[in-house]
């Protein structure tokens, strides 16, 4: 992030504009609507800013530029097609330690301007850095569409409520649950739709029955997906805003933790061979505690949580315990990484049915059923097989599978670092030992991989996402 975005007030200020032309007053259009004080530096001014000195809305100091006009100021622009003035103005503010803007030269600033949706006092900012503007203004076009002009009323009423919700409700976590069950319940439809009075008295009434309630806690059982995290549902998107404390694996991308509210506590209990962070019956018992502390838990686990994530076994313990909670699936490893590896899962020609198998190891050995594992016209997708993929290999072949049945692991599936090694059961191992391939691995056995160099699509390139957390 170049850029930090952030709101200045400007109420009263001195920003000076040098500069008389319509881009001038275009700037100046935003300065007046944040009621700042502007002074233009300028020979002559256009109509629309003469018209605004004869408005009395801005004083305009009729000569070229100096380094004094910016005595006292809060912000200065330039907005001239003079490079020497530009800069001179930029030297000149950056001197004295005023944020500066020179139109169209992003070298010669210390701060951009936005794209602005304006929904006072609800005011959302979009920007490009400078680097596309163009770009920034689409996004806005976008933005405007989904945020009707009511949300600036909806402000505006919670703005009046928020001292008395501040005396009644004594945490910061109370005071932000009850504001986001108005923001996304009845209250907010009402005054959406333009029934200001009974918004007002739906919201005291639900405000005088917060008051009387204990805080409840709730846990979301979320499936991040294999990595990716364009793949995440969208009600997984709205309970990780939700969630005061989130409780995440090792499978669990970064890019997907980016996405979780700021704010939240994070607790990372993931697991990996021969180091767990915690037990899973300690994870089952502080998730109890958290939600009987009144906390909503964002319980987020790579893929799917109901496939070898042990998602079963956590809700069964809330269950025992009065825990309410809600499940959200996710794209499962399987189903992300074969797509992204350009590997289908089930082919007529080539596969009807599809296994799923955990290869990990425990005392130095697999305990699987070979027999069903080794049948034809079947693709078998194996989860944690890295460790133990040689004897996997070997165990298949000793149950009747030729040694030149094809076979795949992929590593870091679905993100910008993922590999794909192809092979047979007779050399994948030595092939994925020789690449030197780390887990996080899936395995895919089967005659779909022969489909693999005609289907492969996604083309990963080094750099452009993080790495998994390991």
């Amino acid at each position: 992030m170049d850029h930090l975005p952030i709101f200045i007030t400007l109420r009263g200020r001195c920003c000076v504009v040098v500069g008389g032309g319509e881009i001038a007053a275009r700037k100046i259009g935003l300065l007046c609507k944040a009621h700042a004080m502007v002074t233009i530096v300028a020979p002559e001014l256009c109509p629309a800013l003469a018209e605004h000195r004869q408005q009395g809305l801005v004083d305009w100091i009729a000569a070229r530029f100096e380094p004094h006009h910016l005595d006292g100021a809060t912000l200065a622009i330039a907005a001239t097609d003079d490079e020497a003035v530009n800069r001179a103005v930029s030297a000149a503010a950056q001197t004295r330690n005023i944020p500066v803007n020179i139109v169209d030269q992003p070298a010669l600033c210390t701060f951009v301007f936005p794209s602005i949706i304006d929904r006072s006092p609800i005011v959302v900012a979009v920007s490009s850095g400078g680097a596309a503007p163009v770009l920034s203004r689409m996004l806005r076009s976008r933005l405007e569409t989904m945020i009707p002009a009511a949300y600036g009323r909806l402000a505006e009423l919670a703005g009046a409520f928020r001292e008395q919700v501040k005396q009644r409700l004594g945490s910061m976590q109370q005071r932000r649950i009850f504001w986001e069950n108005i923001f996304e319940g009845p209250i907010a439809e009402q005054m959406l739709a333009g029934r200001e009075d009974a918004a007002k008295r739906a919201l005291q009434r639900a405000l005088d029955n917060a008051a009387d309630a204990g805080a409840r806690g709730e846990v979301y059982l979320v499936g991040g997906g294999p990595g990716d995290p364009d793949l995440l549902t969208f009600r997984a998107l709205r309970l990780m805003q939700k969630a005061d404390v989130v409780v995440y694996d090792a499978l669990v991308s970064e890019g997907v933790m980016d996405l979780v509210r700021r704010d939240a506590e994070r607790i990372y209990v993931g697991k990996q061979r021969a180091n767990h962070a915690l037990p899973q019956e300690d994870i089952n018992a502080l998730l109890v505690r958290l939600a009987l502390d009144g906390r909503r838990v964002l319980r987020l686990k790579g893929g799917d949580p109901f496939i070898f994530g042990r998602g079963g076994e956590e809700i069964e313990t809330l269950a025992e315990h009065g825990i309410p909670f809600q499940v959200v699936p996710g794209i499962s490893a399987a189903n992300g990484v074969a797509s992204y590896a350009g590997i289908p899962l089930t082919h007529r020609d080539y596969a009807q049915s599809v296994l799923f198998a955990t290869g990990h190891l425990r005392d130095n050995s697999i305990d699987l059923d070979w027999e069903a594992l080794a049948r034809p016209r079947q693709t078998v997708v194996i989860y944690m097989g890295l460790t133990g993929l040689a004897i996997i290999c070997r165990k298949l072949i000793e149950q009747g599978l030729p040694r030149d049945w094809p076979a795949a692991v992929i590593q870091q599936g679905t993100t910008r670092h993922q590999r794909v090694m192809t092979g047979t059961l007779e050399n994948l191992a030595q092939k994925v030992e020789a690449a030197g391939f780390k887990a996080p691995t899936l395995t895919i056995v089967g005659e779909v991989v022969k489909l693999r160099d005609k289907l492969a699509w996604f083309d990963p390139q080094d750099g452009d996402q993080p790495p998994l957390l390991l």
